[in-house]
């Protein structure tokens, strides 16, 4: 799942290189006159963004002393990135005096070849003091219910500090940066002002046999420009590995990897680039070589207390990679802006020289977060926006997008809402124009899932009787139309020489492949697969673990003049058993009716059709237009790279020429022609493809990682990486000025700033930026408010291990962002006037029915005749969307989690979408667009009532009255007598006091009928929680370790 490059106005297709730097899209603002103070406020850990590619082989030289300059604009609009940075510098010379000493310059011999990198010259250069090792790095917990445990995919860091103190944090957060991989731990967290730590050696020696002196802990918060030239003479870790090749004999060397039967093998080095403890950026492989050159830019988000940045040079090797050696760069000397550049010696953990005359040139500076544009300006300032920067899909004009909420909305089921130019805001029916746009297709009708049901009816009201969707997909391909599944494959559901298993998730899609295997509908059943060049337990980690999770359907349709041309539908339902809901959300009254044949809650034991089933709350769009062809392309790239045959496959079926060359095909328009609006056209959209996958899903990345810029990619170990869903919320809640609304399955993220477990992974910048966000806008005496909608917990056995860690880490997460907003408070002397839920609330659904008869049966304990008694459960929430400022909306397939986020785990995709002419910038006032519509539609749905403070979500009045009215739909809930309830939407049932401290609410420790309130959950100790993130699949799905009852004691933290 990649994406063409970006293209130009013409957008042709595939998409061409965006044609901007991503300096020019945030230009400096204002023109710094001073040196950017330290921020106030907490800051995360956090991955790496793309990297600009490398510059032509003409370029000159660049000096190779430290010097710095004032900082210049980031970059002015027609300025590139380029080596050696443009602006002269001045030759003060930048050190660690007093502590380090001249680094000897690179001898002068003969390039062994030819490289685009300039030759090294003899220069003066200045030692540096490695930063203690990180601890290892995180394992990765965050995950859907039952697979979030897993082989620990820990990265090689240099190895932990013995003896040093860790490094305290500052308690100063600030604002994020837009995108980056999240493969480090987390950075610290803590009170005061700025701290000084310890600069011990990480094994507690002294550097060059002194003490070394204390490194100030500041925020680094914004942009990170780097370059990572060349390294010389660094040693041969390799002799160890042939040793071992040379025991295991040829044979196993084969199994092992080619290069140790290689005479000559040395070193494969790399650099990561590390900050508090996180990996934020990482230079490609360069095999066999001690001399390597590199000369790859990274302009890295960042948003870290941090003593150092850490560039750490390892060697790749088939058992694992080695640490050779690092440079430290303090944190504090980049606060001024001055660009770092420079030759450095490359240091073992004691401090020593990893090998004589081994050394690394690199440059780094610092552009703070307050001189992007759109921090101050908003996600789409001005009409030439174009769009998120760095994304492999670029944006796209003259769409039309249709927006859904649930399954289907029926006539009259919500009110009418009123746009501009007085027009009525249509609610959409998802399913039923899923279906008509499968009956009106011609060509094709290609359907990517994590589950895809052929027994479901898309069409269930009313009188008309339909096909259901196996049946319609059977008829369409009998008529010519060309129908491709691209389903994700359960590895623990199997069909084998007739023995069937039913898999673990209940995706049924081994059924579904029966179901199809004599039409000519081609169905494949696509593993996750880590790639051959990761290791066997890499392998088998991913392929058990992760799951494709984009949902998408693309269909021709009618363009007009005898035309074809290309819709697709994008968000987060699935074609299967459980999803078709309406707004009204029914726990009884249609298990009868519509439900009949689709009873569906996995929450309980056994299966009891008798109900209460679980509602389903989803979102999703429909794309009519350019950005369409875009989620065309991500099939392709995806069912191509799926159906590549390796050993035994050969003999199977071939799917490789499934796909229609559809430019190929005389009356379908191209993306160029699919643009049916200008931008003044009220009903116009600009569209924009996110997507989180690697080139071990999707076929067409470049095989050659130095030209993985072309395509804005990021590299991981052995694997590129397109990971701009991250990308895209980051940018858009940088952006936001008034509110931000959320509606996700999941909320985990920011653990580098949790008050414990900063190093388990998860590492996402979502929550964190919307709290610095806040944080912000509380210093800059503005209103701000955010509104996050998630479910009352993750679908499944609330009393399972599984479920009661996501919601330990949910807790934490909630934890960070309430004592972030509080410290913002009280520094600015408002603590006394405001608290934190004056500007952050957390929402559940939930829904209860009268019966309509009095129950005669005796209910047992059991939590489902509990739940049948008191005629309650939860409205799940699978949404996976966000409203920024009734402007901006992205919907999609990807949870606010680290599965979702990285890239390399699940594979989700997304669209990003604004109408140009419902702006901010356009208005300048509230705009009252599609999104606006959609917004209130949704907010009438979970709220029952329609006020008019709801036009203005920034308001503390607005605020106030939503939380007011959650709390109140809460007890309704949770009273013993049963009484229907007016709207769904409930206060997140935790307490938050004016400090920020997140607890149990007052006489509830377990969710409603799910618990025994007696039975209070006793978390393990930090450590074994974490060890517990990592466990195997295995254990996760067999209950391992079984936890008690569903408490929220967990949650909130609590040991009990």
């Amino acid at each position: 799942m990649e994406g063409g490059n970006h293209g130009g106005g013409g957008y042709p297709y595939p998409p061409q290189q965006y044609p901007y730097p991503y300096g020019q899209y945030q230009y400096q603002y204002p023109p710094p006159q001073q040196p950017p103070p330290p921020s106030a406020y907490l800051a995360p850990s956090h991955s790496f963004h793309g990297y600009s590619s490398a510059p032509p082989q003409t370029q000159p030289q660049p000096p190779y002393a430290h010097h710095s300059a004032p900082l210049q604009p980031y970059p002015p609009p027609t300025q590139h990135h380029a080596y050696p940075p443009t602006q002269p510098h001045p030759s003060s010379a930048y050190g660690y005096d007093p502590y380090h000493a001249p680094a000897a310059a690179y001898p002068s011999y003969p390039s062994p070849s030819p490289s685009p990198s300039p030759s090294i010259s003899p220069s003066s250069s200045f030692h540096h003091h490695p930063e203690s090792p990180s601890p290892s790095a995180p394992s990765y917990p965050i995950a859907d219910v039952l697979a979030n445990m897993h082989v620990s995919d820990r990265h090689d860091y240099p190895p932990p500090p013995s003896s040093s103190p860790a490094v305290p944090a500052a308690s100063s957060p600030s604002v994020l940066p837009p995108s980056a991989s999240f493969s480090g731990g987390g950075s610290s967290h803590g009170g005061g002002g700025m701290q000084m730590v310890p600069y011990g050696s990480p094994a507690g020696g002294s550097q060059h046999g002194s003490l070394r002196p204390s490194l100030k802990v500041v925020l680094l918060h914004g942009t990170l420009d780097i370059w990572v030239y060349d390294a010389r003479n660094l040693p041969n870790k390799d002799l160890f590995s042939k040793r071992v090749g040379d025991l295991l004999g040829p044979r196993l060397i084969g199994a092992v990897g080619s290069k140790m039967s290689s005479a000559n093998m040395t070193s494969d080095p790399y650099v990561t680039i590390q900050v508090s403890y996180a990996t934020v950026a990482r230079t490609y492989v360069v095999p066999n070589n001690e001399n390597p050159v590199w000369t790859q830019n990274f302009l890295v988000p960042v948003g870290h207390d941090a003593a150092e940045v850490q560039f750490v040079v390892k060697d790749n090797d088939v058992f694992g990679a080695q640490l050779i050696g690092t440079v430290s760069i303090p944190a504090e000397k980049l606060l001024y802006g001055d660009r770092i550049e420079g030759i450095y010696d490359v240091l073992e953990s004691n401090g020593k020289p990893c090998a004589h005359g081994a050394m690394l040139q690199l440059s780094i500076q610092y552009i703070p977060v307050a001189q992007l544009t759109m921090y101050h300006h908003g996600v789409i300032a001005g009409p030439d926006s174009l769009g998120v920067p760095n994304t492999y899909f670029p944006l796209r004009r003259g769409n039309r997008v249709t927006l859904y909420q649930d399954a289907h909305v029926p006539d009259g089921c919500l009110p009418d809402f009123w746009l501009e130019h007085g027009v009525r805001y249509q609610h959409g029916q998802c399913w039923r124009d899923i279906y008509d746009a499968i009956c009106q297709a011609r060509r094709l009708i290609y359907i990517v899932g994590w589950s895809v049901f052929h027994t479901i009816h898309l069409i269930r009201e009313g009188v008309e009787k339909t096909p259901s969707l196996g049946d319609l997909l059977k008829m369409k391909s009998q008529e010519g139309v060309r129908v491709l599944l691209l389903v994700w494959d359960d590895p623990t559901s199997r069909s084998i020489l007739g023995i069937k298993t039913d898999g673990f998730m209940g995706t049924r899609d081994e059924e579904t492949r029966r179901f199809f295997k004599h039409s000519s509908v081609q169905v494949l059943l696509c593993p996750r697969s880590a790639g051959k060049r990761h290791s066997w337990v890499k392998q088998q980690e991913t392929g058990t673990i992760f799951t494709h999770h984009q949902k998408t359907v693309i269909v021709d349709a009618d363009a007009g003049n005898h035309k074809r041309k290309i819709i697709a539908f994008v968000g987060g339902l699935d074609l299967c058993g459980g999803r078709y809901d309406t707004p009204s959300h029914p726990l009884f009254r249609t298990l009868q009716t519509v439900h009949k044949e689709d009873y569906y809650n996995p929450n309980f034991a056994t299966v009891d059709a008798r109900g209460p089933r679980e509602p389903w709350h989803d979102l999703h769009s429909k794309i009519d237009g350019p950005a369409a062809y875009d989620v065309l392309q991500n099939f392709q790239e995806r069912w191509l790279k799926a159906s590549k045959r390796h050993g035994i496959k050969k003999l199977g079926k071939s799917y490789d020429d499934a796909l229609l060359s559809i430019e190929r095909i005389p009356d379908f328009i191209s993306i160029n022609d699919a643009i049916y609006f200008s931008d003044n056209d009220p009903e116009t959209w600009h569209v924009q493809v996110f997507r989180s996958i690697d080139s071990n899903s999707a076929k067409g990345f470049p095989k050659d990682p130095r030209d993985a810029t072309r395509k804005n990619l990021v590299c991981g170990k052995n694997v590129l990486i397109d990971m701009s869903i991250h990308t895209a919320y980051v940018n858009a809640i940088r952006g936001a000025q008034h509110f931000i609304y959320i509606e996700n399955q999941y909320f985990i993220g920011s653990s580098f700033n949790w008050d414990s477990n900063k190093d388990i992974g998860a590492n996402n910048l979502i929550p964190i930026e919307i709290a610095l966000k806040i944080a912000n806008k509380i210093k800059a005496k503005e209103r701000f408010s955010a509104y996050i909608v998630i479910p009352m917990w993750p679908e499944g056995n609330p009393t399972g291990a599984p479920t009661q860690r996501i919601l330990y880490w949910q807790h934490k997460t909630m934890q960070m962002m309430y004592e972030t907003i509080y410290r913002a408070l009280k520094e600015e002397g408002l603590d006394d006037l405001y608290e934190p839920q004056d500007y952050l609330n957390f929402f559940c659904l939930g829904n209860r029915e009268v019966a309509d008869s009095p129950s005669t049966s005796n209910a047992t304990s059991t939590p489902q005749e509990q739940a049948r008694k008191h005629r309650r459960f939860m409205v799940y929430v699978h949404s996976k969307g966000m409203i920024v400022d009734d402007e901006y909306v992205i919907i999609g397939s990807a949870n606010i989690n680290q599965r979702s986020m990285e890239g390399i785990r699940d594979t989700e995709i997304a669209m990003g979408a604004y109408q140009p002419q419902y702006t901010w910038s356009n208005k300048v006032s509230a705009p009252r667009g599609q999104i606006y519509g959609y917004r209130m539609s949704l907010w009438a749905e979970h709220i029952g009532v329609v006020e008019e403070g709801f036009n203005y979500p920034e308001t503390m009045e607005c605020m106030r009255r939503v939380r007011q009215i959650g709390e109140q739909n809460w007890e309704r809930f949770v009273d013993n007598e049963v009484t229907e309830m007016r709207g769904h939407l409930m206060k997140y049932p935790v307490s938050v006091d004016r400090k920020g401290k997140v607890k149990p609410l007052p006489g509830c420790t377990s969710f409603p009928d799910m618990g025994d309130p007696m039975q209070r959950y006793a978390p393990c100790s930090e450590s074994a929680a974490r060890q517990s993130e990592t466990s195997t699949t295995t254990a996760a799905s067999t209950g391992a370790a079984e936890l008690a009852r569903p408490s929220l004691a967990i949650f909130a933290g609590q040991i009990q």
